[in-house]
């Protein structure tokens, strides 16, 4: 049989160096225009979605610290719990999309899931029901994202493939945007005392997300395709296993779950920025100013890595991330917080869709699905311990100490990667030899 499309791509990857691919691209606005509709469609999905969600998220751990009497070390469970939770789910649903060649139907439950569940926080009367909820939402999650990541890496040819991962990303951000500006305008709207809204505001506030939530369904629904990927008969039927994927690739997947660990829940920063000076009003304002970053660094970062290497721009914002969790543990101003949300934001932009990127050029096509719950599983291995950690450390030394100890772990992680893991191409081109 002959080769397919994605085949040819990736034997292009490893022909090709990143510099020749830079001296015939096109401009940046006509490489986005360029994208797959599939890839347009799915980043509009994301945009709504996380709208809905962003209405919730920032006020979350005001919420359950403030109207639910949570502590730090049970924020630490609810958020770290729930994203493990999800993690570990993205493995079996990548796995199932890659066996059962159709991956649409789990991204249309891992959304509708998501979309029922979240709204119901505003009903919650005491933390372990936010947990339950919680648990719902990211189960959701769980199930959509492998097979929705898949499904991007399917449709976009092997040059514009940091490009799409990061329009998604900024696509998804942007939504993030929004989500924390209408829960801005929703907290002057219902809120009597704006720095201490009551679990009655809180309620009409978070029962508002389902709206964004209602659209993104409608647009998954009928929008989005089922991709079209033809794999020969030669290749081995997916495995839901690491046999098959070679050391460089679990290398990768061992590092990320070492940077992970120092990678605990944000909820943790917008605490540190209430206690830098940053009144609750102004919260929401702070994370949609974290998501204009995002965006911003996302359509910028992916390009970049499509031309420069993933690799590189993945040490850098390890190392960035490493730097801004310093500053946190000796922030004391509203200003400081503000300016290191906004480098904050960096961070995601140079390393959230370039690695997503990378794990599909250490794969073979028919392999993505479950490479990316595995990728999603090395990160549930520690997301939870990480926000655990967190919190402990922060109960136990003070959050000064907890936050230069993920640091340091996010600057070994980092290291490590330089010296352990190949990037892409050059991964590709070491296969073909051996």
């Amino acid at each position: 049989m002959g080769e397919t499309d994605t085949d040819a791509a990736d034997q292009f990857d490893a022909r090709v160096a990143a510099p020749q691919l830079a001296e015939r691209a096109p401009g940046l606005w006509r490489r986005y225009r360029r994208l797959p509709r599939n890839v347009f469609a799915i980043s509009l999905v994301s945009l709504l979605n996380d709208a809905s969600s962003e209405i919730i998220y920032p006020l979350l751990p005001l919420f359950l610290a403030g109207a639910l009497g949570a502590s730090p070390r049970v924020i630490g469970l609810i958020e770290g719990g729930a994203e493990s939770v999800s993690s570990f789910l993205k493995l079996f649903a990548g796995y199932v999309s890659d066996k059962e060649g159709r991956r649409k139907k789990l991204v249309v439950l891992g959304y509708g899931l998501a979309s029922f569940a979240r709204p119901l926080l505003a009903f919650a009367r005491v933390w372990p029901q936010a947990f339950v909820i919680r648990l719902a939402d990211r189960v959701g999650k769980g199930i959509r994202t492998a097979p929705r990541d898949a499904m991007i890496a399917d449709a976009a040819r092997v040059e514009q493939r940091g490009l799409a991962f990061g329009f998604h990303r900024a696509m998804d951000h942007a939504g993030a945007i929004i989500g924390p500006l209408l829960s801005f305008a929703l907290l002057i709207w219902f809120a009597a005392d704006r720095n201490a809204p009551t679990h009655a505001e809180y309620t009409r506030i978070f029962l508002c997300a389902s709206v964004p939530a209602l659209a993104a369904m409608l647009v998954v629904i009928f929008f989005v395709r089922e991709p079209h990927v033809t794999h020969t008969l030669t290749q081995a039927p997916p495995r839901f296993s690491l046999r098959g994927y070679d050391a460089n690739f679990k290398r990768f997947l061992v590092l990320v779950a070492l940077f992970t660990l120092s990678n605990s829940s944000d909820a943790f920063l917008l605490l540190r920025a209430r206690d830098a000076g940053i009144a609750a009003i102004t919260i929401p304002l702070l994370w949609a100013a974290l998501h204009v970053s995002k965006v911003v660094s996302s359509l910028i970062g992916g390009d970049l890595s499509d031309r420069v290497g993933r690799k590189k721009l993945i040490i850098a914002g390890w190392l960035l991330y490493a730097a801004v969790y310093a500053g946190f543990a000796f922030v004391s101003t509203a200003a400081a917080a503000w300016a290191l949300f906004l480098i904050y934001g960096i961070y995601f932009g140079l390393c959230e869709g370039v690695e997503k990127a990378l794990v599909a050029d250490l794969v073979r096509p028919e392999q993505r699905g479950t490479a990316f719950g595995l990728y999603n599983l090395a990160f549930s291995v520690t997301v939870w311990p990480a926000s655990l950690l967190m919190g402990m450390m922060w109960t136990w030394r003070g959050p000064r100490i907890a936050f230069l100890l993920s640091a340091v772990l996010g600057t070994l992680a980092a290291a490590l990667l330089g010296l352990l893991v190949r990037g892409g191409a050059q991964a590709q081109t070491a296969q073909q030899a051996a």
